[in-house]
């Protein structure tokens, strides 16, 4: 549906989209120029357009939660979580996309459970900030908080999710532990850093992460936040957020 409607959008006068499943073999020669594809059988799903396309710099930011080219229109948050679903059926997705040229999206699911098999030199990054704790995410905005959770379940992690602090609270009074709070500093009726204070009185070593769609400096500047508690401005990427939750998850308390 995502990509149908990103179709949509990208060709206001009109065109043609066009949806095409096929079974397909991977070959060596393909996964050596597409970076974390697996040789092996798959079910392709190839959706295309023909919009105005994308250059270069879009298609490498296209997947990135709240990157968006639709200004006011669009939340950024349509791709991102086309690329979740993917993952989380251990697929992968291309873009083949030039400006004036429409674009084409390649979806690839395993035909079959893929074997087990060593990794071949260094390993992601992102797999090091993989984790199994538990988050308390706080945040009002449904979307961003939906991607989130996603984002943080794919990493690994037990997610507990609320739209406001006081039903945050109610989970944490009737017994729910939790290794982080990540929390968005401006909510209504309790804002982040005073649902953070409340947590504390019940465990004082609590981490925090605070998120917000104001810079660090503008939030300290209203007293959103304390100056130096951990901060992650919106919109951030998925690597960064998941490295700045495993720093102060791994701080020394």
């Amino acid at each position: 549906m995502n990509l149908a409607v990103n179709a949509q959008d990208a060709m206001p006068d009109g065109g043609e989209i066009a949806i095409d499943v096929a079974p397909v073999e991977l070959d060596a020669a393909f996964c050596a120029v597409h970076h974390g594809a697996m040789p092996g059988p798959y079910a392709a799903l190839i959706v295309s357009d023909t919009g105005c396309g994308m250059d270069d710099e879009t298609r490498q930011h296209a997947f990135e939660p709240f990157f968006s080219t639709k200004h006011d229109q669009g939340t950024g948050l349509g791709l991102s979580s086309v690329y979740g679903v993917v993952k989380q059926h251990a697929g992968s997705i291309w873009i083949d996309s030039e400006p004036g040229h429409g674009a084409r999206f390649s979806i690839y699911f395993p035909a079959a459970p893929p074997q087990a098999a060593q990794p071949e030199g260094p390993v992601p990054s992102r797999q090091a900030y993989r984790g199994a704790e538990t988050i308390l995410l706080v945040e009002d905005n449904e979307m961003v908080r939906d991607v989130t959770q996603n984002l943080l379940q794919m990493q690994g992690y037990k997610v507990l999710s609320f739209a406001s602090g006081l039903e945050a609270l109610s989970a944490v009074e009737e017994g729910a532990a939790i290794d982080l709070l990540l929390t968005d500093v401006v909510m209504p009726e309790i804002s982040g850093r005073d649902l953070w204070a409340k947590l504390r009185l019940k465990d004082p070593k609590l981490r925090v992460l605070f998120t917000s769609g104001y810079s660090e400096t503008a939030a300290e500047g209203h007293g959103a936040i304390e100056a130096g508690t951990d901060f992650i401005q919106k919109p951030f990427s998925v690597g960064g957020l998941a490295a700045k939750i495993r720093e102060v998850l791994d701080r020394e308390r």
